[in-house]
């Protein structure tokens, strides 16, 4: 799979970028409401467990010195086990609450299942009926509305700037690697006379095993900024 590279200005420390500006609905406003106590819950679900273990299950590097590393939408973090903390790997500073409460959730639900390649929308997720008209509005819509005219050409250029692997769906289709075993898809479907061109975001559906629905909502958000931000 690909991994998700050009935009990451838009989308590291970005948790006040989803919401500024944006009607969003109530399973995003609770993730950004709740970011304290998810970092402090992961913690404590963590103390004890084997890094090893924790390394195995997420698709991690096990680095010598006894820290774990992985990539989000490719900004590498280092993991400190003693502590449970989560580091910038260039800085070594402490990303944004936001950042490490996603990173703490995969690290907490990540049950090691093998990456499938197989294709869903968010309404096909655990619960994601009851959101998905909304993911539809705030995710899947703006993508389309704001890419325009020229907006197959557009996709296919933000996709490439993103170093998206391409996907035999729709008229033109992306993955994209967010975290280790977390897979995200990006597709346009081009319009005719009779229909408009739409977009769609996928999720592998292992997804579930990996990331709470909510959290994943935050993630097809954060890969249509990038996608904006990186079309030309």
């Amino acid at each position: 799979m690909g991994e998700l590279e050009g935009g990451a200005n838009s989308i590291r420390e970005g948790g006040n970028l989803l919401l500024e500006g944006r009607d969003y609905p109530p399973q995003i406003q609770r993730w950004y409401e709740r970011l304290a106590p998810v970092v402090e819950h992961a913690r404590d679900a963590l103390h004890g467990v084997d890094p090893a273990d924790v390394a195995r299950r997420t698709g991690c590097l096990y680095e010598a010195d006894g820290t774990l590393g992985l990539a989000l939408f490719r900004e590498g973090y280092t993991i400190q086990p003693a502590t449970w903390t989560v580091c910038h790997r260039d800085t070594g500073e402490k990303p944004t609450e936001f950042t490490q409460a996603l990173i703490l959730t995969y690290l907490i639900s990540a049950d090691g299942t093998p990456p499938s390649g197989r294709w869903i929308g968010y309404r096909d997720l655990p619960d994601g009926m009851f959101y998905a008209q909304a993911f539809r509005g705030y995710a899947e819509l703006r993508l389309g509305r704001e890419l325009g005219d020229g907006g197959l050409a557009r996709f296919r250029a933000a996709a490439a700037a993103l170093h998206g692997t391409e996907i035999e769906i729709g008229d033109a289709g992306y993955a994209f690697t967010v975290l280790p075993h977390v897979h995200l898809g990006a597709v346009y479907w081009l319009g005719d006379e009779d229909f408009p061109s739409r977009t769609s975001i996928l999720f592998e559906d292992t997804a579930p095993h990996y990331m709470s629905t909510d959290g994943l909502a935050v993630l097809g958000s954060h890969l249509v900024n990038a996608l904006l931000d990186a079309a030309p």
